[in-house]
């Protein structure tokens, strides 16, 4: 993705774009690049952007829009939204014709047009169908965000700014998976930050003043009552995250955060990994950025339990997930998290 951004800063800009996968905010900020890149103001954008919904159109009328000169301007930009959704076109004939259309398109698009097509994530066997096989040179697949860390790190340095090892980790640990969200907190953090201090630093202070953590009961500080086996002191802070998130968003960030931990702690229990060094094992690990600063505390978190104890507490953490999901009989979320930390330390 990075070099598209660059390719469109630079001005290069493709006569198609076929947009692919679930991350709807990333794609939106590219095709609002384009129009930027486009346009010399926002009158001439607003004049010649045509958005389409794919259930309103057939893909032959997506073909006839983009090949109609525009009134205004050299230029016109013409969006199709949920192009996987296109409205059914009729007979055999007609579909066949609709393809055909495109084909030819493809082969001479229009000089005065940007097309973009952006569809959710499809399955590899509908991508090798027409109409999306005929896009494959210009697919751009932007699939769901993994690695929050590894996200907001690239985001913030993008717009000039950067972590605290601290910072990020409890902004990975408190923000869903998600480009839209990360991209939204991270520009509030910013925003807040720049206020406080000239060197475009985020501290963890920013993060838990503008996320809402808690200073005493946070992830972190469960970390370490993990890392001490204190199974009381464990349920406590449990018990006071839930009550400041919500019972059930709560537990599903402690979920989520302790999966990760104990995968870490698996991964450093293979044999042969101490022998590593500090960059790559924390690329193994998942930590990008200033994360690698906490590499140490995983080696140590790893010496303090048994493979066979790891290996439990992964289970337990599945099975608290399924049960916050539906998928297995459980009872409120105090019962899943007291059986979750039973089955993390019993």
């Amino acid at each position: 993705m990075t070099d598209l951004k660059k390719q469109i800063a630079a001005g290069r800009i493709a006569p198609v774009y076929f947009f692919h996968g679930p991350e709807s905010w990333l794609k939106e900020e590219l095709a609002a690049r384009i129009r930027t890149s486009l346009f010399p103001s926002e009158n001439e954008a607003a004049l010649n952007t045509l958005v389409l919904y794919g259930p309103d159109v057939t893909l032959g009328e997506i073909i006839s829009t983009a090949s109609e000169y525009p009134m205004f301007t050299e230029k016109k930009l013409v969006i199709v939204r949920q192009f996987d959704k296109l409205k059914k076109s009729g007979s055999k004939e007609q579909v066949q014709q609709h393809e055909d259309s495109l084909t030819r398109y493809l082969a001479n698009p229009a000089s005065f047009a940007v097309l973009v097509l952006d569809a959710e994530e499809l399955d590899k066997k509908d991508l090798e169908k027409a109409p999306y096989k005929l896009l494959k040179s210009c697919r751009h697949d932007f699939p769901a965000v993994k690695h929050v860390d590894q996200f907001a790190t690239e985001q913030a340095r993008e717009a000039g700014w950067e972590f605290d090892p601290e910072a990020l980790k409890a902004f990975a640990a408190y923000i869903e998976p998600s480009s839209r969200q990360i991209s939204q907190e991270l520009e509030k953090l910013t925003l807040y930050a720049a206020d406080k201090r000239t060197d475009r630093r985020i501290t963890l202070a920013d993060v838990c003043e503008c996320v809402g953590i808690s200073k005493k009961y946070n992830v972190f500080e469960l970390e370490k009552a993990l890392a001490e086996k204190n199974l009381r002191l464990c349920s406590g802070i449990s018990m006071m995250i839930m009550e400041q998130e919500g019972q059930k968003e709560g537990l599903m960030n402690i979920v989520r955060y302790l999966t990760t931990f104990f995968i870490r702690i698996w991964k450093l229990q293979t044999p042969g990994l101490q022998q590593k060094t500090p960059q790559e094992t924390a690329a193994l690990l998942g930590m990008y950025g200033r994360q690698e600063y906490f590499v140490k505390n995983y080696t140590g978190y790893a010496r303090r339990f048994s493979t066979g104890e790891t290996e439990r507490a992964i289970l337990a953490l599945r099975d608290a997930d399924a049960a916050l999901k539906g998928i297995i009989p459980a009872g409120d979320e105090k019962f899943i998290l007291l059986r979750l930390m039973q089955g993390l330390l019993g």
